[in-house]
C-alpha cells in the first residue's frame, strides 16, 4: 500500500476500475494508439497494460492498440508487457540501450497507426480511466493536455519542474500549465517529426502544435505516488540533457514550426 494525503492509495491493480466513464455517444470517438513509455517498470506494466486496455474498451473507439515503448530496460518490462493484454492489441517497442524519454516518445509516435495518440507513462502513478476525461475535448485541431490536480512527486523534483518552466516561459512564452504531465490526447501527426531524446519533448511538442494553430485543451487528471520503481526525472544528467536541448530549440525556431496547420 502507499500513501496519499495521509490515506493509504490501494496498489494500481486493485483501485476501483470498475466504474470507468464511458465517452458520450454524441461525441465521434477517434481510434486510439496508447503510447505507454516504460524504464524498469516490470513490476507495474502488466498491471498498467491491463487498465489502459480497459479503458480504451470502454472509451467507444473502433479499434485501438497499446504500444509499450521499451526504453531499455534492465528488468522484464519488455515481457511483462505483453501480460496484461491481448496479443492483438499490444506491441512492444524495445530499444537496445537506454536511449532517453523523448527517444522512447517518438519510437512510439512514429509507429502509431491510428487517428488519435494518447500519451500516458507507465509508471502507475494515472489512472487509465481518466481517458474518458480528455475524449469529449478531443478534436483534429486539438492537443488535450492533462494536467495533475495533486502532484505526488518528491519536493526536488516539484522545484526542478518549477524552475525549468520559468525558463520555458520567459523563452517562449506559455503553453499549459503542466507542461511534462504524461497524460495526453491529440492527433498523430502533431506526434510525428519532433527532435528531441531528452525530457523537453512535452515542451516540443506543445510549443510546435501551438505554433502550427492547434488549441491547447486542458482537463485536470489524477495522480497517485509510485508503488514501485524509481523516477529519473530528477537526475541530474536529465536535467543537464533538458537545458540543453531547450537551448538548441532556442537557437533553432525552425524546429518548432515544422507542423503542417490543422
Amino acid at each position: 500500500m502507499s500513501w496519499h494525503n495521509g490515506m493509504r492509495t490501494p496498489p494500481l491493480a486493485t483501485r476501483d476500475r470498475t466504474a470507468v466513464r464511458p465517452t458520450p455517444k454524441t461525441a465521434q470517438v477517434p481510434t486510439i494508439s496508447a503510447v505507454l513509455p516504460a524504464y524498469n517498470e516490470a513490476a507495474v506494466i502488466a498491471d498498467v497494460v491491463r487498465d489502459t486496455a480497459a479503458a480504451l474498451r470502454a472509451s467507444g473507439t473502433s479499434r485501438f492498440e497499446i504500444l509499450v515503448v521499451d526504453d531499455g530496460s534492465a528488468d522484464a518490462t519488455a515481457a511483462r508487457a505483453s501480460e496484461g493484454g491481448h496479443a492483438d492489441d499490444v506491441r512492444v517497442l524495445s530499444h537496445g540501450g537506454n536511449r532517453g524519454y523523448g527517444a522512447a516518445l517518438r519510437t512510439g509516435f512514429e509507429a502509431a497507426a491510428c487517428d488519435a495518440v494518447w500519451l500516458m507513462d507507465s509508471d502507475g502513478q494515472f489512472d487509465p480511466g481518466d481517458l474518458s476525461l480528455l475524449l469529449p475535448l478531443y478534436g483534429r485541431d486539438r492537443v488535450v493536455a492533462g494536467y495533475r490536480v495533486e502532484r505526488s512527486d518528491a519536493a526536488v523534483r516539484r522545484l526542478n519542474n518549477a524552475a525549468f518552466f520559468s525558463v520555458v516561459r520567459m523563452l517562449f512564452g506559455s503553453t499549459v500549465r503542466d507542461v511534462n504531465c504524461a497524460f495526453k490526447l491529440f492527433p498523430a501527426a502533431v506526434g510525428r517529426g519532433l527532435w528531441s531524446s531528452g525530457a523537453v519533448i512535452s515542451t516540443e511538442l506543445l510549443l510546435r502544435a501551438r505554433n502550427s494553430g492547434y488549441d491547447l485543451v486542458e482537463v485536470g487528471v489524477s495522480h497517485y505516488p509510485r508503488r514501485a520503481g524509481q523516477a529519473t526525472g530528477a537526475d541530474p544528467r536529465v536535467v543537464a540533457r533538458a537545458f540543453s536541448e531547450l537551448w538548441e530549440l532556442r537557437r533553432d525556431p525552425a524546429r518548432l514550426n515544422s507542423l503542417a496547420r490543422p
